[in-house]
C-alpha cells in the first residue's frame, strides 16, 4: 500500500516531533502493509520550503536505510489553500503535476472554485484533502460531488471510516464512496499515538462499500499513478 498523506517528517510541523518518532511511524506503516509514504507537511507562510522537505526526505529515507526499515519516503505537501497561486505550484507531490490541497478547517474561501480553475488551466492535478472532516462539507456533501466531476481528486481519511473523527465525519466519508468520487485513501498520521500512520482498517470499512478491489486501489493503483505524474481515470478526458 501507499500512503499518500502523511506527516512524517521530524520538527516540521505538527507531526513527528523528532527523528525517532518518524523512525517509529515508518515501522508501523511498514508492519500495516504500507511501502510507500508521501510526507506531507503542512505549508503555512511559504515554510517549510520545497528545498527543506527535501532535505528533509532525503535524512529520514537515509536514516531508514540505516535501520533497515523498508519504507520508501517520498517528497510532497499539503499546501493551504489561502497560499498564493504561483507559491503553490512549487509544493507539488514528487516533481509531477499533483498538488495536495486543504480548506480552511473551519470555513471555504469564497474563490475557492477559481483557485481550483486556475491550478487546472495550468496543466496542476489537485488532489483535495479530507473533505469529509470538513464543517461545510458535512453539511452540503454534494460539493464534493460537483468538484470531482470539474477534476478535482478527492482523498478521505482511513482514520475517518472507522470513526476516529466523529459520526458526521464517517458517514460524509461513506457517502462520499457509495457516491464513486473517492480517488484516494491515505492515513493523515501525525504521530504513533493519536493518529497513525495506518491505512488497512479504513480500507476493510471501505471494502464493505465499494467492494475488496476497488477499496485497494484507492491505496495502491490510484496513488502509484499520482506519484509516478500519470493521468488518473478522472483526468482522462483533460
Amino acid at each position: 500500500m501507499i500512503d499518500t498523506h502523511c506527516h512524517i517528517l521530524a520538527g516540521i510541523d505538527d507531526g513527528a516531533m523528532n527523528m525517532d518518532i518518524s523512525v517509529l511511524m515508518a515501522q508501523m506503516a511498514t508492519e500495516d502493509g504500507i511501502t510507500r509514504i508521501i510526507a506531507t507537511p503542512h505549508i503555512r507562510n511559504h515554510y517549510p520550503t520545497p528545498h527543506d522537505i527535501r532535505e528533509a526526505t532525503q535524512n529520514l529515507n537515509h536514516r531508514l536505510d540505516q535501520w533497515g526499515v523498508p519504507v520508501s519516503v517520498i517528497p510532497g505537501a499539503e499546501v493551504s489553500m489561502m497560499m498564493d497561486l504561483d507559491s503553490m505550484l512549487t509544493y507539488t507531490i514528487n516533481h509531477t503535476p499533483y498538488i495536495l490541497i486543504e480548506f480552511p478547517h473551519s470555513y471555504l474561501p469564497l474563490n475557492w472554485k477559481d483557485i481550483f480553475f486556475q491550478l487546472k488551466i495550468r496543466g496542476y492535478r489537485p488532489i483535495l484533502a479530507h473533505p469529509e472532516r470538513h464543517p461545510d462539507i458535512i453539511r452540503q456533501p454534494k460539493i464534493i460531488l460537483d468538484l470531482h466531476e470539474e477534476d478535482v481528486l478527492v482523498q478521505i481519511t482511513a482514520d475517518s471510516l472507522i470513526g476516529t473523527f466523529g459520526l458526521a465525519a464517517k458517514q460524509c466519508a461513506e457517502y462520499l464512496l457509495k457516491k464513486n468520487v473517492v480517488d484516494i485513501i491515505a492515513s493523515d498520521a501525525h504521530s504513533t499515538e493519536d493518529r497513525r500512520p495506518l491505512l488497512s482498517s479504513g480500507i476493510k470499512a471501505a471494502a464493505r462499500i465499494i467492494g475488496r478491489e476497488k477499496a485497494f486501489s484507492l491505496v495502491t493503483k490510484n496513488p502509484l499513478t499520482v506519484i509516478q505524474g500519470d493521468l488518473l481515470p478522472s483526468f482522462s478526458h483533460v
